[in-house]
């Protein structure tokens, strides 16, 4: 019971801090996405850096439009969130105890976040790529949720699968520099009281929110070329992209999205809108953790009262 009880609350605060982390730099994630989303070769480029994406919304008083597939995202973000953190958590402990260890190794942890990370991709990969879709279409011109998954085949809902895949390195590295980190700074202060039911040692807002940009800045350097063909995988059709007929069918294959940009943009395509991602995906990281960090604790004594007030109401069965 305390393997899930443990889980659960993990699995809860790193969803709700995803939920608000999400809200608030979703603008900023809707410039990024339309920046990483243009393929074309450098003198036809329409944005030449992510604000001209929000001076475009600002000339075409589409300002709202920042926020297009904001509720698909969010529900994405809680679902991928809870199942990721309740994986990660439950797969952790439980490897803790059949090894009987007092620590987990980082090999071991990245083994463990990685498939947390794949049982994640899959399960939400139709709402990534709608939401995906919601935010490379025009402004104005967004679909809803159930719209934007109708459009072709249902396996088109999951584009870009293998590269959400491969992009599990990406959280496993970002956890596992996370705890790594996390656990040397608690071990500095380890003469806290302990009660009968005592909730896990939890890191200052500060330290979560620097911890969380440093561990989300090595995993997103390490694997940025990946992210990029995976944005431009899911991307809406634009209307006012030239080439849509002739690379509709490429542009939905890993090979075809690689030589798309190497033609294009040469290799420094691979790492177009590096910056804004860097932005985007440390400040979304750091403000997810340490909102995770702060809410840990009460979620985990509102827990434990609820389950000791359910004990306390259930009712007594008679024997005859």
């Amino acid at each position: 019971m305390a393997v899930d009880m443990e889980s659960l609350v993990e699995a809860t605060s790193g969803a709700v801090g995803a939920l608000v982390s999400t809200t608030v730099l979703y603008p900023l994630d809707t410039c990024k996405t339309k920046y990483q989303a243009e393929n074309r070769a450098h003198h036809h480029q329409k944005y030449r850096n992510i604000s001209d994406v929000l001076w475009e919304a600002i000339a075409k008083r589409q300002v709202l439009s920042l926020y297009q597939g904001l509720g698909t995202k969010n529900l994405q973000s809680f679902i991928s969130q809870f199942i990721y953190f309740y994986g990660y958590s439950f797969f952790k402990r439980l490897y803790l105890r059949q090894s009987k260890s007092k620590s987990i190794g980082t090999a071991a942890n990245l083994v463990i976040a990685a498939a947390a990370g794949a049982c994640t991709a899959i399960a939400t990969q139709p709402l990534d790529t709608a939401a995906s879709r919601m935010q490379t279409s025009d402004f104005g011109k967004s679909k809803g949720l159930w719209e934007s998954l109708s459009e072709g085949s249902w396996t088109d809902a999951f584009d870009g699968l293998g590269i959400s895949l491969l992009l599990t390195t990406n959280p496993s590295i970002q956890y596992t520099v996370f705890d790594q980190l996390k656990n040397r700074l608690l071990k500095r202060n380890m003469n806290k009281q302990r009660d009968d039911v005592s909730s896990p040692e939890a890191l200052s807002a500060f330290s979560a929110f620097v911890l969380g940009a440093v561990s989300k800045c090595i995993a997103t350097c390490l694997t940025y070329p990946a992210i990029r063909c995976k944005v431009m995988i899911q991307s809406a059709k634009s209307d006012e992209n030239e080439d849509v007929k002739t690379q509709s069918q490429s542009r939905k294959t890993v090979t075809g999205t690689v030589y798309s940009i190497w033609e294009k943009e040469g290799i420094l395509g691979f790492f177009k809108g590096l910056q804004a991602q860097m932005l985007k995906t440390v400040l979304t990281s750091a403000l997810l953790l340490m909102i995770k960090e702060k809410i840990t604790k009460t979620t985990w004594v509102l827990l434990i009262a609820l389950r000791r007030f359910m004990l306390i109401t259930r009712p007594k069965i008679k024997s005859s």
